[in-house]
């Protein structure tokens, strides 16, 4: 639905019933599209959270990389063979 913003001025408590109803409501100024009311997305509890995290670790598990640079060495070249600034 869209709707100008002047005439959306008295209807904003219906808007959001619809809106949370899953009707797409676009509030139009001088024409052109301007806002967009839309139902907040619901947080995610812990333990979808920990579900996430452990299915996006299996899913590195899975692709086998090799492993990165070590960080204990990945400024070597700073440093002179007894450890001190170049």
């Amino acid at each position: 639905m869209r709707i100008s913003l002047d005439d959306a001025e008295g209807q904003l408590k219906e808007l959001v019933r619809l809106a949370k109803q899953g009707e797409e409501i676009v509030l139009t100024q001088d024409g052109l599209p301007a806002a967009r009311i839309q139902p907040m997305k619901k947080p995610m509890t812990s333990e979808e959270k920990e579900n996430l995290i452990k299915r996006l670790q299996e899913e590195v598990r899975k692709k086998d990389l090799p492993p990165g640079p070590d960080a204990a060495r990945s400024q070597d070249f700073l440093y002179d063979e007894y450890g001190l600034p170049k």
